[in-house]
């Protein structure tokens, strides 16, 4: 709920306090006197002036994510950062009455930072995305998650200094914004897709294969605000997907909105009943550059 994480977030015009407003949480109000309004589903819009630039996944993504992933089939990937979340807080010897505080840049449904949640005791989230579709579900994914609508490329609606750990899975990265947000000994995980993730897919159904190099780009445009803490780790597994798995998977991705939904149907439904498919990914974490 915001309530549980209104002392980290900020004005995203000034920076300035959030405090709920005097109508029970209809509003929270700036130390400078800007009113931003709390959906009836419990998430509050964080935008600047110019507003949002991109309106992010929509409903029927978001959709496909959720029964994606409640599957289970990326089990492995969210075991593996919410560990690595667990390593980012014993070495930054965060006790557990202080109520780490960890955010998920492109929470999508909370399925990731609510497994965090869960597993990490006192812990309480933020989960931002562009999309009000992922945020209607982020709102009720987790007692302890407050959800917000802001735009990850733009200053992030939340205190300098407040945050523990930053979870960042197949999303956008801001690395200045992310250094600026950190505590000194707080680290980023972020999770990539490499070379070979749904390698099996990508022929048949005509998608795009992952760019060679994603996680040096990444280290390299984080230089200057962020610097890699220990060896990144590859993780790598086969899922058992059924055609509708199959569809759901492509429907919560990119390529969703690039192939025509009856042109991608066809092509779905000239797979085998069920395919061995590969996920690949690197989990890299990043700590304070100075």
């Amino acid at each position: 709920m915001l309530s549980d994480v209104i002392d980290l977030l900020a004005d995203p015009v000034d920076g300035s306090r959030l405090t709920p407003g005097e109508d029970r949480w209809q509003t929270v109000v700036s130390d400078t006197g800007h009113t931003y309004e709390v959906a009836r589903q419990g998430y509050v819009t964080l935008c600047g002036g110019a507003g949002l630039r991109y309106s992010g996944d929509d409903a029927s993504m978001i959709d496909a994510r959720e029964t994606f992933l409640s599957g289970g089939h990326f089990a492995p990937f969210v075991e593996a950062v919410t560990h690595h979340v667990e390593e980012a807080l014993d070495e930054a010897h965060v006790a557990e009455e202080a109520h780490p505080a960890i955010v998920e840049i492109g929470a999508g449904t909370g399925y990731y930072l609510s497994h965090a949640l869960d597993t990490i005791q006192n812990s309480r989230g933020v989960g931002i995305d562009v999309s009000t579709a992922a945020a209607k579900r982020l709102a009720n994914a987790h007692p302890r998650i407050g959800a917000v609508v802001a735009d990850a490329w733009s200053t992030l609606p939340l205190r300098e200094g407040s945050v523990d750990a930053i979870m960042v899975v197949f999303a956008p990265r801001n690395a200045a914004e992310f250094a600026r947000i950190l505590k000194p000994a707080g680290q980023v995980v972020v999770l990539t897709p490499e070379v070979g993730h749904l390698v099996e897919l990508r022929e048949p159904l005509g998608i795009l294969d992952v760019e060679e190099g994603k996680v040096d780009r990444m280290i390299k445009q984080a230089s200057g605000h962020l610097k890699v803490v220990g060896e990144p780790e590859t993780v790598e597994f086969e899922m058992n997907l059924d055609q509708a798995s199959i569809s759901a998977q492509i429907g919560m991705s990119p390529s969703a909105r690039h192939i025509h939904p009856q042109v991608l149907q066809e092509r779905i439904a000239q797979l085998p009943s069920t395919m061995t498919v590969t996920a690949r990914a690197v989990v890299t974490r990043l700590g304070q550059a100075h």
